[in-house]
């Protein structure tokens, strides 16, 4: 075994000729690296589950786990894990099979040792490089000061400002938003500005997966813990060692799970299903939900020791309908998007197809926005949308974007002054009207089901004209 100052990262060789395991034991050791062996695939998979390593040299003919399945492993377990297979010369073509799964390089029997060790020397230094990489990107951000996510409004300006505060806190982050609004992008923007970045982000829908099966997603579960469970699984978790999970929809779990979670969050410590054995992590918690969990604690819905301490750092996500100074540059964004994909070229849309947007209430949010564009560029191939193109529901049903009651009214126990909450309502509206409509009176009047005469008369009263 190299000695631990000079260790070059940890190697599991994976093989079941003990011959040739001992041959890469002897060079690898010899050259700094920490050797570890398998004598198959099943008990090489069972170590990647439980260890993390730098780089799997695993062959690729074996009775029981052959070693694409070792690779398929491999890339479940750990981006950061670099696999390379080993073959005779007349397996090339699995070989390269093995490359297109993301191996890192092959080498063929009989070995070369000379040959072996550039190998090693080469991915180590990729992995170095791409580490070396990802820490310069996010500093290039935090220096140019650029955006984490996409938007001018005052909402996303200070959004942007709170990821970039937080992101390097393990403190755990709880996204709050209506369905659409981009949770798991704030997620993953607020990973890549931490100095997890060169670990995992982990994503766990909590409402798509079924409640039977969510503690074994999450937590994992040993062989025999329930009917079905024919091997050790490993869990969410213990995937997102080092880095961060993201668990959306947190309000969906069943309480028992939530006792288990609450556990994490104190101790970082739990135990697969059907085990006695404490696993330890380092894992930073995002979680995110649609629902009010305020509201859900005060009627019992919800644990209050869990809501706290998932609520340390709260991060909001306004609807589109509040923000629509974003949705030009969304528009572009995801014009850009889609033209790279799909080979498209469209420029855009028209003046007059991109204010029925403006004015139109996305009751999905940017994840509708999205949908629309990518619509737009499957049904045309170049040039700008107008407002013939768009779906009717845009044309002839616009939902209009108007504040709730509960962004304008305010209710003390002193009361409230109708009368002036009525004058606050109805400027908001002729701004709002105005806004859409580029200035144009006319089509603001419109907006509104005014006569032009009645609205300009209002905008006086409202000091909007001179």
């Amino acid at each position: 075994m190299a000695d631990a100052g000079n260790n070059k990262g940890r190697v599991l060789v994976i093989d079941d000729e003990q011959t040739i395991r001992d041959i890469l034991l002897n060079l690898l050791t010899g050259e700094g690296f920490e050797v570890e062996m398998a004598d198959d695939g099943d008990v090489g998979i069972k170590k990647l589950e439980s260890e993390t390593y730098d780089i799997v040299i695993t062959d690729l003919k074996m009775e029981r786990v052959d070693g694409l399945e070792v690779l398929r492993a491999v890339n479940e377990l750990n981006s950061y894990t670099l696999g390379i297979v080993a073959t005779g010369y007349g397996s090339i073509d699995s070989a390269i099979e093995a490359l297109r799964l993301g191996a890192f390089d092959y080498i063929t029997k009989p070995f070369h040792l000379d040959e072996i060790k550039i190998l090693m020397s080469k991915a180590r230094e990729f992995q170095l490089l791409t580490t070396e990489n990802r820490k310069l990107k996010k500093e290039l951000k935090r220096s140019a000061g650029q955006d984490v996510i996409i938007g001018k409004s005052p909402q996303m300006e200070n959004l942007n400002k709170l990821i970039r505060t937080v992101a390097d806190s393990d403190s755990t982050i709880l996204i709050l938003g209506e369905s659409g609004t981009g949770k798991e992008l704030v997620a993953h923007a607020t990973h890549d500005y931490s100095e997890r970045t060169d670990k995992q982000l982990i994503p766990v829908n909590c409402g798509a997966i079924p409640k039977d099966l969510l503690e074994s997603e999450l937590f994992g579960h040993v062989k025999g813990a329930f009917t079905g469970a024919t091997m050790n699984r490993v869990g969410r978790f213990e995937m997102a060692d080092g880095g961060t999970i993201f668990l959306d929809e947190i309000g969906e779990m069943r309480p028992k799970l939530k006792v288990k979670l609450l556990r994490v969050l104190q101790e970082q410590t739990f135990e697969p299903l059907g085990s006695t054995q404490t696993r330890k992590v380092n894992v930073r918690i995002i979680a995110a939900t649609n629902r009010g969990l305020e509201k859900e604690v005060e009627e019992g819905h919800f644990r209050e020791d869990l809501f706290y301490r998932l609520d340390v750092i709260p991060l909001n996500i306004s609807p589109l309908r509040e923000r629509i100074d974003d949705i030009p540059l969304l528009i572009v964004n995801f014009i850009e998007q889609f033209n790279r994909s799909k080979g498209r070229k469209i420029t855009g849309f028209s003046t007059e197809a991109q204010n029925l947007l403006l004015g139109y209430g996305w009751p999905s949010n940017v994840r509708e926005l999205e949908n629309l564009v990518e619509r737009m560029a499957i049904l045309n191939t170049e040039g700008e949308i107008d407002i013939e193109q768009l779906p009717e529901k845009f044309r002839d049903g616009v939902i209009p974007v108007v504040p709730t009651a509960r962004t304008i009214v305010e209710i003390r126990d002193s009361g409230v002054d109708s009368s002036k909450l009525v004058e606050k309502f109805e400027t908001h509206l002729i701004k709002l009207a105005l806004e859409n409509a580029n200035g144009t009176k006319k089509r603001a009047a419109e907006f509104l089901n005014m006569k032009r005469t009645t609205f300009v008369e209002k905008m006086r009263k409202r000091g909007f004209l001179n």
